[in-house]
């Protein structure tokens, strides 16, 4: 077990699988108390008994992040249990890969509604506690294709755009308030969204990274890992590319 982050106390969306997942283990390795929210009740429940059973100490929650009143459930359990909260991880998310004249307005609402809305609804509901540490953490992972446009995906890149331009704007507000604010773009990640894709496009993106293969979910807990530290105390409002270099180009 590490150290960096002894006190904290963490809630991870999506943290049933993938790259939520790996932030829990993660996290709770350096020494967080992990507070892991989903709709997959099952996978959650796994992973927070392999956190206990190595020594970590983590709860799941069920959640959907478009609920307001499921996140103040989420926020009032975990200080319930823990006695505070520190840090959030908003990870939890959707695809679409639908261009202009394909997508339906279902579809584009759904993604809008978990990726974007569920990350304002979720800065909002733990503010008061984080403020209240006086060393508050955020990280909302958008994506490279918060950045970067490719064909379709329209509601996709729209609402992880979203996210980029959130975490600025909140990161600035809460700057003098104890609450540090950034957002995380991962590129191409082995996750159960990556593995709805073709193997084609995963061939053609895997071919035109510069490192030449994909990442892996760990990748992007590192990087959330630093930012939710202590050692990240001088970084706000910033965003930070995990791609393997394949955005620069």
């Amino acid at each position: 077990m590490g150290k960096r982050l002894n006190g904290k106390v963490a809630i991870i969306t999506g943290g049933a699988s993938g790259i939520g997942e790996a932030h829990a283990h993660v996290f709770a390795a350096e020494g967080a108390k992990v507070v892991i929210s989903d709709v997959q009740d099952e996978l959650g429940e796994c992973v927070v008994s392999a956190i206990n059973k190595n020594g970590g100490d983590a709860m799941f929650v069920h959640q959907d992040v478009t609920s307001e009143s499921d996140w103040a459930r989420l926020v009032e359990a975990t200080v319930n249990k823990y006695g505070s909260l520190t840090t959030l991880v908003n990870n939890a998310g959707v695809g679409s890969f639908k261009g202009v004249e394909e997508e339906d307005l279902e579809g584009f609402n759904r993604v809008v509604a978990i990726c974007q809305t569920g990350v304002w609804l979720g800065m909002k509901a733990v503010m008061p506690e984080l403020k209240k540490s006086g060393n508050g953490a955020i990280v909302n992972i958008s994506s490279l294709y918060g950045i970067i446009g490719t064909p379709s995906m329209l509601a996709y890149h729209g609402a992880k755009g979203a996210v980029r331009l959130m975490t600025k704007s909140a990161g600035l507000e809460y700057a003098k308030q104890g609450v540090r604010i950034n957002s995380v773009h991962p590129g191409i990640i082995k996750t159960p969204l990556a593995s709805t894709l073709s193997d084609e496009y995963i061939q053609v993106i895997t071919e035109t990274t510069p490192m030449g293969r994909m990442g892996e979910p760990v990748d992007i807990a590192n990087m959330s890992l630093f930012l939710v530290s202590d050692e990240a105390s001088f970084i706000t409002a910033s965003e930070f590319v995990v791609d393997g270099g394949w955005g620069a180009q």
